[in-house]
């Protein structure tokens, strides 16, 4: 657990930098600081938070920012599918805490550390949640707390660090140009959606899903091209 709480600070703290900027936005909506405390808690997915908080400020109904955040988190699906082989053998109680401190950040950077070495697993990524989730309940907590007393905070490109986050983790998973096709695809059909008229929730959606197929289909092809070679090594041999 040492390992993961110690490789994933460098993230904690971007997570804080955004963090604190949530708070203050749920702040000057009208959350207290302890409810914006129990909510990173409890629900711990920092996207879909600020997607919710948004939907508040911009006067929509509770269902809808329910919805918003939802739609967002489906995301999680696939996050948690991927980590199967990680969590194969741990205990139930200790594979939900896993899955509950599941993030982003320390599930790329599991997935990363994996692949370099196979004996990483759920201790690792256990740890490095464990860590994210006390940076991100603790800056959002005092961003509430301080709140209304602090100026725009796009002034200071402090809402970058979400963005800046995000980019670090595509990194972190990048395997080579294998992976450029479908990193494109899920850029562009995600900018497509929004300039549509997409919700920002339901554009990334919308641009991982194109990003998963498309990953897919080429997945599917190289198994088929694979297959039909090796029929044709064994045909040769066999004549």
């Amino acid at each position: 657990m040492w390992q993961g709480a110690r490789e994933i600070i460098p993230f904690g703290l971007g997570a804080a930098a955004y963090g604190f900027a949530f708070g203050v936005l749920a702040a000057q909506v009208g959350f207290p600081f302890w409810g914006v405390g129990l909510m990173s808690v409890a629900m711990f997915a920092g996207s879909s938070q600020i997607v919710a908080v948004e939907r508040f400020a911009d006067g929509g109904l509770i269902a809808g920012a329910i919805v918003a955040g939802m739609a967002l988190n489906l995301r999680y699906i696939g996050i948690v599918a991927s980590l199967s082989e990680v969590l194969r053998h741990t205990p139930l109680l200790k594979r939900l805490l896993a899955v509950h401190v599941t993030s982003d950040e320390n599930w790329a950077l599991t997935v990363a550390e994996r692949a370099r070495d196979p004996n990483v697993g759920d201790d690792f990524l256990i740890g490095s949640g464990l860590v994210q989730l006390a940076f991100w309940t603790a800056s959002t907590a005092l961003g509430a707390l301080i709140g209304a007393g602090v100026p725009n905070l796009d002034a200071f490109g402090i809402g970058f660090a979400f963005t800046a986050a995000f980019i670090a983790m595509a990194r972190g998973i990048w395997r080579g140009r294998q992976d450029l096709f479908s990193f494109v695809v899920s850029f562009a059909a995600t900018v497509l959606l929004v300039l549509s008229g997409w919700q920002a929730a339901f554009a990334i959606l919308g641009g991982a899903g194109a990003g998963v197929a498309v990953a897919t289909m080429r997945h599917v092809l190289l198994q088929r091209s694979g297959a039909q070679t090796a029929q044709t090594d064994r045909t040769g041999a066999g004549a």
